[in-house]
């Protein structure tokens, strides 16, 4: 079952509306072994409640565009509307759906309560409109038993439908070639769907291409150009519900550096760019385990925090307290918190950099150039990281989440920081908690 809703506002107000309930076409493939939520890393989380007992038939916890967009500059200036949609095991009798938000301490707090009959004849059943065009490329099992990851592409005639399938593929082996996917292989299924678009690639309005694709993906998402996002999201579902799916990433037919990751949402790659093995992976970080950001020098659409709290992301820090930092199991008795790194040198070289990444953006310079610029700035990285102390430990080192002062990253380098193939312990152990509550009985 699904609700549908559009949510409203701006950085002072907040709304929320009822759309349409939907009756997907296929069984349930979520894990009805743990239905209450057992990690909670989204900024708003939602129950399916009883109105009579109050018992929780089932839970999620989840970010959206709308809880991104509120933190831009723009949502002091307007308002603005983003649909948005809830999926869960269908339900039988009247229920209550209730989302809550992160307020004061990042506690949850009611924000919004609306009472759903599944006997309604409004009740849209919905059919599997695009099952002809979806390939399996790996089942291990089940899929109520098996972490779903469906595999969207965009912008992809019906003419580059095996280029879109060997892409897939290949995303598929890069991420299992990832620890710790790698060692839970067994556990996903991965299924692939590319709904024949009229016109090859995606939009990018920034240099003047528009493209009306399936999904509607398109760079520029909240003016940052390498942000790709889509906010059509009725199409979105309705596409994805003719496959069993838990988490989805979309493929663009691009070649300019790009993608996005939003928690419980999707996560997106340009498949075409030279840097999609390292984005494909980054991006579903952000999507499957919800762990933030621990680059801090390139520029995003988000205003600063008035205040640091401590963050409700499993990999970052605000350090209040190292006697309590939250992954304290993992580091060792002889490193300091915070922990050293070369960090004046670090951001010396990456403003720099991003300078001139900015101007050749502007230009509209060609990729391969682009391209060259990643490369002389990873491999700087690399050999400043190569020689430091405690470049093979966990600790807390100071820059992460957007911010140069007040938050900290588990370890000095990740995927989540720079464009290395690796996570850390930290990120690996909040991956593995996703992946157990898709696919055991709960403790």
């Amino acid at each position: 079952m699904r609700v549908d809703f559009y949510h409203t506002g701006n950085r002072d107000l907040e709304l929320f509306s009822l759309d349409e309930v939907v009756l997907e076409p296929l069984p349930w493939p979520g894990n009805m072994l743990q239905p209450i939520d057992s990690t909670y890393r989204g900024k708003y989380a939602f129950a399916v409640v009883d109105p009579d007992s109050g018992a929780v038939a089932w839970s999620r916890s989840f970010s959206s565009i709308y809880g991104e967009w509120e933190t831009t500059g723009e949502a002091r200036e307007i308002n603005r509307t983003f649909h948005e949609s809830l999926r869960f095991p269908a339900q039988s009798r009247a229920f209550d759906i209730v989302i809550s938000k992160r307020g004061e301490k990042n506690a949850f707090e009611e924000v919004w309560r609306a009472r759903i009959d599944p006997s309604d004849y409004l009740v849209h059943q919905e059919t599997a409109a695009h099952a002809d065009h979806v390939v399996v490329i790996e089942k291990n099992g089940d899929p109520a038993r098996k972490v779903d990851l469906l595999i969207l592409g965009d912008g992809y005639t019906a003419a580059d439908k095996e280029e879109f399938v060997a892409k897939a593929k290949e995303m598929t082996e890069i991420l299992f070639a990832t620890s710790p996917f790698k060692e839970r292989r067994s556990d996903f299924n991965v299924w692939a769907l590319a709904p024949p678009a009229a016109q090859s690639g995606v939009s990018r309005p920034s240099t003047g291409i528009y493209r009306d694709s399936p999904l509607g993906a398109t760079y520029d998402a909240f003016r940052s150009e390498r942000y790709v996002l889509t906010t059509e999201n009725k199409a979105f579902r309705r596409i994805a519900s003719s496959v069993p799916y838990d988490f989805v990433e979309i493929l663009t037919k691009s070649e300019t550096y790009g993608g996005g990751g939003i928690y419980g949402l999707y996560g997106t790659v340009a498949a075409d760019s030279d840097w999609a093995r390292y984005v494909f992976v980054h991006e579903f970080g952000h999507h499957f385990a919800g762990l933030a950001d621990e680059y801090y020098t390139s520029s995003v659409a988000y205003e600063a925090p008035e205040e640091i709290e401590e963050p409700y992301e499993p990999n970052v820090t605000a350090l209040k307290d190292p006697a309590k930092l939250k992954w304290r199991r993992l580091v060792g008795p002889q490193t300091p918190l915070p922990t050293p790194w070369p960090k004046e040198e670090f951001e010396e070289h990456a403003l720099a950099y991003q300078a001139i990444r900015t101007k050749m953006r502007e230009e509209n310079r060609p990729e391969s150039e682009m391209n060259e610029l990643f490369r002389t700035n990873q491999d700087f990285v690399k050999n400043l990281f190569s020689a430091t102390d405690y470049r093979n430990v966990i600790g807390a080192f100071e820059g992460a989440n957007y911010q140069a002062k007040g938050f900290f990253r588990s370890a000095q380098n990740c995927i989540m920081f720079t464009r290395v193939e690796d996570f850390c312990a930290v990120c690996s152990a909040a991956i593995e908690q996703v992946i157990d509550e898709y696919t055991k009985a709960a403790d």
